[in-house]
């Protein structure tokens, strides 16, 4: 390997990072941080040595932890089998077996798995999916329904229905039109605590209004990821569930961030005991550890598009059902089983809250936002008067940056800290994770002049 000096100069040369501003990272000093070359369990190793706790799921997508037995023997029992083959007129047996275990375990009604590569083109196929629907069923529909301050990936398709300005506008003369109606948050709807009932009121009167116009409302069920940790209240999901029931619009649960054990459950929509008609899953859907990602549909749906004719669904990837990350995402699904996973979920997502809540005086602390292991920590120049800070001291990231010094590692969303830990962290993982942030916002703030 070659001296880290070396490979981050070649890094800053000749690579393009996703979501970072070139400047900063080029004009950065050689933070060997920067540079992971190793992994164990739940900690990440820099190119000096340095181990720090992976508080963000290496992007959210991690479960189990780095070099799990049976996910990597899983891995090098398919690699001795073949790698990969299509599913384009041919079908492997890892895709079947995790589409069975997928099925078993989804909402009720969704028994069809299409496989693609990542959540952005799960969300496509999914809406690519709804507008054909429609049009096969003699009843076209263009028009789609999405939450201000969504994020569902960054293809042409997934941005149309995106809600974050600073990711979405330039694009706009791209995109398709979508409505945007606001994000049920109290923190971010200016009708706060009655945010959920004006919410899905304002959704009951656009549907009614264009009867027959919608094809779907896309949500991150319960908790809205990129765009800030944004927790909606109680009964929101099932709110829209029922509406869009009502008015005959399908309903897509994006749980590409929201899926695999992160809000409490193995997908969020069962806290609500809402079935969608189409689910999106990625990231944690092998563990972590390959690019996958699958579109769930009904029966119904799928029947829409079986009856010959015109009526197929002309869309798919080179690496569809690829057998090694199949094979890696079966393996998950078992380990989630017999690990117990599910249920230690509820004394993490305590220990989060009892930990966490020594922030809620902290003046710059203005709200930590929960939903079983997806946490937002939101920073604020002044709570009092929810005056923020300005952006271009990119606060959030000096905290982060800070954390390293507490063996941290984690990822910001402007001035939101972002902690999203693998489900299965043990406890005294998990704690110090906890103790390291906290220690972390009150040294930063305590030691610069705001």
């Amino acid at each position: 390997m070659k001296r880290p000096d070396d490979l981050i100069a070649a890094d800053k040369q000749r690579l393009w990072h996703p979501f970072t501003p070139g400047h900063i990272w080029l004009d950065s000093g050689d933070e060997p941080a920067r540079m992971i070359v190793a992994a164990e369990g739940f900690r990440l190793t820099d190119s000096v040595g340095r181990s720090f706790i992976d508080g963000f799921s290496s992007l959210w997508c991690n479960l189990h932890g780095h070099r799990v037995p049976q996910i990597d023997e899983a891995i090098a029992r398919q690699l001795g089998r073949v790698a990969h083959t299509t599913l384009l007129g041919h079908a492997s047996p890892p895709s079947v077996e995790l589409a069975q275990r997928l099925v078993r375990c989804a909402p009720k009604g969704l028994t069809r798995v299409f496989y693609s590569d990542s959540g952005a083109t799960a969300v496509e196929i999914a809406l690519k999916m709804a507008f054909q629907y429609w049009r096969n069923r003699g009843r076209p529909r263009r028009r789609f329904m999405a939450l201000q301050h969504g994020y569902h990936g960054d293809t042409i398709g997934a941005v149309s229905v995106g809600g974050i300005d600073s990711f979405h506008e330039i694009f706009r003369p791209l995109l398709f039109e979508a409505t945007l109606v606001p994000s049920p948050c109290p923190y971010v709807n200016a009708a706060g605590e009655s945010a959920t009932a004006a919410v899905l009121e304002q959704i009951e009167q656009t549907l009614a209004a264009a009867p027959g116009e919608y094809a779907a409302m896309i949500v991150e069920p319960l908790m809205q990821g990129a765009g800030g940790m944004l927790r909606h209240g109680e009964g929101f999901l099932a709110g829209v569930r029922e509406i869009t029931r009502r008015h005959d619009v399908l309903l897509i649960a994006d749980e590409v961030a929201t899926g695999f054990c992160r809000t409490g459950r193995l997908f969020a929509c069962e806290n609500e005991n809402v079935s969608p008609d189409l689910m999106c899953l990625g990231k944690g859907l092998s563990g972590g550890y390959l690019p996958l990602a699958a579109t769930l549909a009904t029966e119904e749906i799928f029947g829409a598009f079986s009856e010959g004719g015109e009526k197929t669904f002309f869309h798919g990837h080179t690496f569809t059902g690829n057998a090694l990350a199949c094979a890696a995402g079966a393996a998950s699904f078992d380990l989630i089983y017999s690990s117990g996973l599910l249920d230690s979920l509820a004394g993490k997502e305590d220990l989060i809250a009892r930990r966490l809540a020594g922030l809620a005086d902290h003046p710059h602390v203005a709200e930590v936002r929960q939903r079983g292991m997806m946490i937002g920590i939101q920073l604020m120049q002044d709570r009092a008067t929810r005056q923020e800070f300005d952006p271009a001291r990119r606060t959030g990231a000096a905290v982060c940056m800070h954390a390293r010094n507490h063996g941290v590692l984690t990822r910001p969303l402007g001035d939101v800290v972002v902690l999203m830990p693998a489900p299965a962290m043990d406890l005294a993982t998990l704690d110090e994770l906890l103790t390291g942030i906290v220690t972390s916002i009150r040294e930063y703030f305590d030691g610069t002049r705001i």
